[in-house]
Formats: structure tokens, sequence, C-alpha cells
């Protein structure tokens, strides 16, 4: 894999010094942060501590990288969707020129990083084309997706990676910042077909105050107020993760980050227990899709992480039709006490 910096067109140079003259132009007319015009009067503070008109300045900044995809991650993610309940596996053994699944994109363009460049948290240190936030949290928030062509094993594809937007808010649990990448993935040939575009939500958080022993307080967007769902699926699964789980999915996506396989951490941290990763519950949700409309081909897709999911207890898998139009199928992960932990939505053809 190589991985070099990105030498953006003019337009994208060009909307990236607007956006930041128009930030400073805020930042003079009203004597403070960006963005603290939208949030309470209590988050001030915080802005200036967070100094956004600096992190203002990572807006048009990016990478790509360029990979051949192999066969290997997508035969192990399909070894361990053999679920001792629930067999979410599609029965196939990938080789070259098979499709590669929706989503399954994120066990490849992986960040490779030095051990000693590792955060407390297992993450890679803070920086590179992503503002060095000084909040030390950092958790998948959600995303949106449109898939245009069928990726293969095999293909040579590029990605181009880039921070589009960066906004504050004030949640119950402190302050949050969200950071927005988009990603596009493009196939080789010489007209480079778009196959996928992607936007990436990180969130930034607060450490938790040292009071928390538990994960009543960890919701992950608490401007969202977390109710159990009362929605009727039309189709769904139970699965109980287990730290094997856990740590397979961390290992497909060169994952380090301890929330997920350190339980001494994550008490430090205010979780329950293990932390389930985001992304590979969203992976599940089209892979309950697939299961049960398997001739259909999902061209979009939504999601949204509401509340984290542990490895202490089994959480549920749900679709259901839309009133509206049968090709699109709500989606969302339930915890045992009705608690919707993400929610989501596919588009299908």
């Amino acid at each position: 894999m190589k991985h070099q910096g990105c030498d953006y067109s003019v337009a994208y140079e060009g909307i990236s010094t607007i956006i930041i003259i128009m930030l400073r132009r805020l930042l003079s007319r009203h004597g403070r942060g960006v963005h603290c015009y939208t949030v309470s009067k209590r988050s001030s503070s915080a802005c200036s501590r967070l100094d956004l008109s600096n992190l203002a300045q990572w807006i048009g900044k990016g990478e790509q990288s360029i990979e051949t995809l192999s066969s290997f991650p997508a035969n192990a993610f399909e070894a361990t969707l053999s679920l001792p309940d629930t067999n979410l596996s599609r029965g196939l053994c990938f080789v070259d020129g098979d499709e590669l699944p929706p989503l399954w994109h994120w066990m490849h363009f992986l960040p490779v990083f030095k051990l000693s460049d590792a955060g407390y948290d297992g993450h890679a240190a803070l920086g590179g084309f992503l503002p060095p936030v000084p909040l030390p949290r950092r958790m998948w928030a959600g995303g949106r997706l449109n898939f245009h062509e069928p990726m293969y094993i095999g293909q040579t594809v590029r990605k181009v990676s880039v921070v589009t937007n960066i906004q504050h808010k004030a949640g119950q649990s402190g302050d949050l910042l969200f950071v927005t990448v988009q990603h596009r993935l493009f196939g080789d040939g010489i007209d480079e077909k778009l196959l996928v575009s992607e936007e990436h939500d990180i969130v930034y958080r607060e450490p938790p105050p040292a009071n928390i022993i538990n994960s009543t307080s960890q919701k992950l967007d608490t401007t969202h107020v977390v109710t159990p769902s009362r929605q009727q699926s039309d189709f769904s699964c139970s699965i109980k993760p287990s730290p094997v789980l856990l740590f397979r999915y961390s290992a497909l996506t060169f994952n380090g980050h301890r929330i997920h396989y350190d339980q001494p951490f994550c008490h430090e941290e205010g979780y329950d227990g293990l932390v389930v990763h985001g992304p590979l519950l969203a992976t599940l949700l089209l892979e309950l899709v697939h299961k049960h409309v398997p001739d259909k081909v999902a061209v979009y897709f939504s999601f949204r992480a509401l509340a984290p999911v542990f490895d202490t207890a089994s959480f549920s898998l749900h679709g259901a039709y839309s009133k509206h139009d049968n090709n699109v199928i709500d989606l969302w992960v339930e915890c045992t006490n009705g608690t919707v932990a993400m929610k989501a939505q596919v588009t299908v053809r």
C-alpha cells in the first residue's frame, strides 16, 4: 500500500481559502470562536479553549492512498460472520474478481503507524491531515455513503480523503467536536470511475468525570435523547458479542483503540464493558439486509451512533421496510433494555 500527501487541485485550495477567510471574518466580527453563536452560553469558554479558528485551517486538508484489494480481509471477515447464535456468513470463499460487499472496504486503506506513535488510548496520535483536536476521546459518530459502482477483489483502488467540516456542540456530558471527512474511492483504468463516495463523521469528546463508574451517561451524541424503540421490525436477529469477535474486527481494521479489548481501560473511561465497534454494527446491519433480501443491491446507506453497545449483553439487529417505498429499509441496533444504540437507513435496487 502506498500513502502519500495529496497535492490537491486549485479548486480545493480555493474553496479552503474562502472558507478560512469567511471564518476569520466571523471571528473578528463577533470576537469569539467558530460555532459559538450556535451553541449554549456555557460552552463559549470551551470554544476559546478549543481554538476553533485554528482548527478550521484543517478544512480542505487531506491525503490519498492506493491499494490493490486482497482477498484475505474478506475471507477473514466472512469466517468471523459465522457467529455461534446467528450465522450472517455469505458462504463464500472470495477470490480475485469477486465483488466486495458494501462497507467491507473499511478493512482496506488502513492507517499504519508506529507503535511509538500511538496515544494513550491506542489510537494514532492526533495530527496528520486530521485536525489536532485537544479532546482526548475519539469515536465514529456516523456516516453517509453512496455506492456508485461495485469494487472487486484484486482491483487497484485509489482513495482520496479530505476534511470538509468542523463543528462544535455542547452535550450533556461535555463538549463535542464533530469532524467530517469525505472519502472518495476510484477504480483503476483511464477513466477512474467513482466507486464509493462517503462522508465520515468523527466525534471528539472530553474525558469522563472522575465520579463516573458506569455507562449511564455515555451516549455518543448527547444532543439527541436516546429512547426505547417503538418501531416494529420486519426482520431481525440477536447477537451475543464476545471479546473474540471484537478482537477479530480490531485486527482486521488495524484498530488499536483500547475500548475494544482492554477491560480495565474501559472501566477508567466509564464504560460497563468492552465497546462494540460502530463500523462493525453498521456492517452487521447491511449483512442482515443481505440475508433477507439477497437479490437487492445497496445504493445508499446512512447511519448514526447514539449509544455504546457492550460485550456484556446481547443486542439485536432490526430492519423495517418504509411505508412509502419497499426499496428503503429503516435499520437499527437495539440493546436488551430497548434502547436504540444505532439508527440507519439503506436504499436498495
